[in-house]
C-alpha cells in the first residue's frame, strides 16, 4: 500500500493524523489498544496489509489476506454521547467511501454490518475504555473487503462480497482508505446526531422484518421497528410489547415460526 498516497488524499484535522501503516500484523485493534493506554492522541489511526488475527464481533475471525483488504483501526476519545452514535458514525463513512470509488450503494444490518444484496462487504468492531462512567476512548475497527475474493475461501464464499467482486474490477485502497476517514470525520464532527440517525435507518434493511436478536445470553423475538438515537433496537415482540436492545445478533425468522 503507498501510504504517502493516502496521506496526500486526506482532508481531515484529526482523523489518520498520525496514520501509521503496519505490513502485517495480528490485530489493528491491539496495536491501537496499546497506544491508546499510552496516551495517544483522537484521530491515531493503524492500518495494516495484512491482519493474521483479525476478529469481527463475538469474536468471530476477519479474514484479511495480504494486499486485498482495508482493516484500518481508529482512536477516538469522544463524550458519552458521541460515543454512543460511533455504530451510527462508522457504517455511514463506509458507505460514502464505497460510492465514491465505485458508484455502488450498500445496505446495513443492524447493528453495523455493511452489505450488498444479501452478502456482507464490511464489518465494524467497537472497543471502549472507561473511567467509571466516562468514556476514556474508543476503537472504531473497520473490516472491508476491497479487493478480496471471497470464493477462494470456503467459509464465507456464499455469505461475504468485497469492491471488487461487484465491480468485475480492482480499486484503489489507498483511495478508498482516504475517502473512509474523510467520511469518517465528516460523521465523527456532525452536530445533528438526528440528521445522522435517519441517514443511517434509511439504509437499514432490518427494520420490518420477523426477527430474533440474541445478545446479553438470551434471545428476543418479534418484529423489527424502529431505532432509537443511539442506534438501539426497538422490538415488538410478539404479545404487543415494545423492547429496546442496545446490540446483538441478528437472525431473520422463517414466516410462520413461532417463539
Amino acid at each position: 500500500m503507498d501510504i504517502e498516497s493516502v496521506r496526500g488524499m486526506l482532508t481531515t484535522r484529526r482523523i489518520g493524523h498520525p496514520l501509521i501503516y503496519l505490513a502485517s500484523v495480528g490485530s489493528t485493534m491491539d496495536v491501537v489498544r496499546d497506544m491508546a493506554s499510552d496516551g495517544g492522541p483522537e484521530g491515531l489511526v493503524v492500518v495494516a496489509d495484512e491482519q493474521t488475527a483479525g476478529r469481527g464481533r463475538f469474536g468471530r475471525t476477519w479474514i484479511a489476506p495480504a494486499g486485498v483488504n482495508l482493516s484500518p483501526s481508529i482512536l477516538v476519545r469522544p463524550s458519552v454521547a458521541v460515543m454512543k452514535r460511533l455504530g451510527i458514525v462508522a457504517p455511514l463513512a463506509v458507505a460514502d467511501a464505497v460510492r465514491a470509488v465505485s458508484g455502488l450503494d450498500v445496505s446495513f444490518k443492524w447493528p453495523n454490518d455493511v452489505r450488498i444484496g444479501e452478502r456482507k462487504l464490511c464489518g465494524v468492531l467497537i472497543e471502549g475504555g472507561f473511567s467509571g462512567d466516562r468514556p476514556t476512548h474508543a476503537i472504531v475497527g473497520i473490516g472491508l473487503n476491497v479487493n478480496l475474493d471471497a470464493a477462494r475461501y470456503p467459509e464465507i464464499a456464499d455469505i461475504a462480497t468485497s469492491i471488487a467482486r461487484e465491480l468485475g474490477r480492482l480499486v484503489s485502497r489507498e483511495q478508498t482508505l482516504a475517502e473512509l476517514l474523510n467520511a469518517f470525520e465528516r460523521y465523527y464532527d456532525a452536530p445533528d446526531a438526528e440528521s445522522l440517525r435517519l441517514a443511517w435507518r434509511e439504509r437499514l434493511d432490518t427494520l420490518g422484518q420477523d426477527i430474533a436478536v440474541t445478545f446479553g445470553g438470551r434471545t428476543e423475538y418479534g418484529v423489527a421497528e424502529d431505532v432509537d438515537s443511539d442506534g438501539a433496537l426497538l422490538l415488538r415482540r410478539g404479545d404487543g410489547s415494545l423492547t429496546t436492545i442496545p446490540a446483538g445478533e441478528v437472525t431473520l425468522r422463517p414466516p410462520g415460526t413461532s417463539t
